[in-house]
């Protein structure tokens, strides 16, 4: 930049604005080393992080008198450990989840409580799509699960107005394909409550006290979300009848039905937190799963009758280009001992009839095709055990 004038001496202007140009040079280069001073920190850090060795979790027991704890590491042992100047003892309780210094095993921080993953993805975020007017042939069923389920938790206070506890759970009962996984998928549907699936067997472990724990998250979750639904599909798998049994693995089963009862009716109140379970064989339950106060309400889901199968046959062929030939009555009648899931499948199958001669509308024909084809592959008898349990 020049600064002299004419006359060889400086241009006072000119000085002005050279010293305005490296002020504005000068904030420059100081934001510049401002940002690369945190990335610089940034960096140090992340080293600093790489370097440290990582933390033990592991469940607090019990604080002994001489200001050390006895802690459960997450490695398998119980250790006696020594607790960190900067933990608030406040939070110390027994259970409560720690980190442990890998070094000296000392207390170092009370970590938030968690929530297992494997628990936690039996949460249905999604509600499902189908509603009471997509089941048909169960209006007394419907009307049953709703003053036990959706009632309590929609007006608590008409129970309380009347001075009586809500039902605690449902348990549905009936042969396959009848309607009880989809009673659960509506009642999700219509409630605002956290849906949690699962189906018994996933709670079954390999490891001796893991399937009573898994029973025992659930329930916390459960409570945890209120208010909330658990929907226990096939029970049977960890409800049967206890027997004298020998093996280890029977053992874990009985072990996860006992925490299961204690869960549903023990010494902590289920509040907000409803239970609905289906099985197909009510018949070989634990007789102190089906007792009041357990299972208060025990819904019968049976095979539809002439008017039931009609209503179905609507509800599947609603959507279906039908010929004037076809009546559904006929079908229904046609159709003796056939499940909900019997007359989907028969209606499928009509479909396809018509698609593999090029036709998009389904006639009486196809109908008749099809339940040739789908009932003849039943079997001859059905199960009689559920005529009461």
């Amino acid at each position: 930049m020049a600064i002299a004038s004419d006359s060889g001496l400086p241009d006072f202007e000119s000085i002005i604005e050279y010293i305005r140009h490296l002020e504005r040079r000068l904030r420059e280069l100081e934001v510049e080393r401002n940002a690369l001073k945190r990335e610089l920190d940034y960096y140090r850090s992340e080293v600093e992080k790489l370097l440290t060795p990582p933390l033990i979790e592991a469940q607090l027991l019990e604080v002994l008198d001489d200001g050390r704890a006895v802690v459960k590491s997450s490695t398998g042992p119980n250790l006696i450990v020594h607790i960190s100047g900067n933990v608030d003892r406040e939070k110390l309780g027994p259970g409560a989840i720690v980190a442990l210094n890998q070094r000296g095993s000392a207390i170092v921080e009370v970590l938030p409580s968690h929530i297992d993953p494997y628990i936690k993805a039996m949460e249905v975020i999604e509600r499902p799509d189908v509603t009471y007017s997509d089941i048909g042939g169960l209006k007394e069923q419907i009307k049953e699960i709703k003053e036990a389920i959706e009632l309590p938790l929609k007006r608590p206070d008409l129970f309380k107005a009347v001075g009586i506890e809500p039902p605690k759970g449902v348990l549905l009962y009936g042969p396959p394909g009848c309607g009880k996984t989809l009673l659960a998928k509506a009642v999700a549907h219509h409630t605002n409550a956290t849906f949690i699936k699962l189906v018994a067997s996933e709670l079954i472990s390999k490891w001796i006290g893991e399937s009573a724990r898994l029973v025992r998250e659930v329930f916390k979750f459960a409570k945890f979300k209120a208010p909330s639904i658990i929907f226990i599909d096939e029970i049977d798998a960890i409800a049967a009848k206890r027997l004298e049994v020998g093996t280890s693995g029977e053992r874990e089963v009985q072990r996860a039905l006992m925490q299961l009862l204690a869960e549903i009716d023990g010494f902590d109140p289920l509040g907000n937190v409803k239970v609905i379970a289906a099985t197909n064989r009510p018949d070989i339950l634990d007789p102190a799963l089906l007792r009041p106060g357990r299972f208060d309400k025990l819904i019968e889901i049976p095979l539809p009758n002439d008017e039931g199968r009609y209503e179905i046959f609507k509800i599947h062929t609603k959507k279906m280009n039908l010929s004037n030939n076809v009546d559904l009555w006929e079908l229904a009648l046609k159709t003796k001992n056939a499940t909900g899931a019997d007359i989907k499948a028969i209606c499928t199958e009509a479909g396809m009839n018509a698609i593999r001669e090029g036709r998009t509308v389904v006639s009486r024909e196809d109908f008749l095709k099809a339940i040739g084809k789908i009932m003849g592959k039943l079997r001859s008898t059905r199960e009689t055990i559920f005529t009461s349990i």
